[in-house]
């Protein structure tokens, strides 16, 4: 269901996205593109110059926040260590389940390098992405060879959200923050799950880190 989703959303990116001019950059994002294995291959059919840009967080965090958000919709799923887990006692995690195989990056890589060049990549990090937005979406610009517009007086810090937003644009009266599902209190897990799970996507991470060439400090 998932693979097939994916096609029909490419393939009305070809019909509907609006014609690019030699002067002009389109963006398109879809989160699940990283974690689907069907398109790579796609979208290099598509454009096999395209430039990627992925987000990437501690996958610790990003699972919890995974389960967070899914427990705000389904309330009497199981517990976080009932699903991350299949024997806790031992330490063995579940990898079947999204919320953990999601977080596995350099799996997903592995797949995206088969068709595109890892300068083709830009890696942003989810945590600086938080407390220097103005830094990391300056590496973004770079990367796509944009001049630097987007810079710190863009920017303010949103205490009741707990992120950065974006100061009022001059094309609107109020400033632009993320939705209401962002931004949420994470369920509270036991320092000794968060241990073990950090354990077993350690050799994950750190492969990561090799191949991209960049340590993004989850330890």
């Amino acid at each position: 269901m998932q693979q097939y989703s994916i096609q029909v959303i490419i393939q009305l990116i070809v019909g509907l996205m609006p014609r690019t001019l030699d002067s002009q950059i389109t963006l398109e994002k879809t989160p699940s593109y990283f974690v689907t294995k069907e398109a790579p291959r796609r979208i290099c059919s598509m454009s096999h110059k395209t430039k990627l840009i992925v987000v990437v967080r501690n996958p610790v965090t990003r699972a919890i926040s995974d389960y967070t958000q899914t427990l705000s919709k389904k309330p009497d799923i199981p517990t976080f260590e009932e699903l991350a887990f299949k024997n806790k006692s031992e330490g063995l995690v579940d990898s079947s389940w999204n919320a953990i195989r999601i977080g596995m990056y350099i799996l997903h890589l592995e797949n995206w390098l088969q068709y595109f060049r890892l300068s083709q990549m830009h890696f942003v990090s989810g945590e600086r992405l938080i407390t220097d937005p103005a830094g990391e979406m300056g590496r973004v610009q770079d990367f796509l060879g944009l001049k630097r517009i987007i810079t710190d007086k863009h920017f303010y810090f949103n205490r009741t959200k707990g992120f950065p937003c974006l100061k009022k644009p001059e094309s609107s009266s109020q400033p632009r923050c993320l939705g209401k599902s962002k931004g949420r209190t994470h369920v509270q897990i036991e320092r000794e799950v968060i241990e073990q799970l950090q354990e077993f996507y350690r050799p994950f991470n750190i492969k990561f880190f090799e191949t991209v060439g960049q340590d993004f400090k989850w330890d």
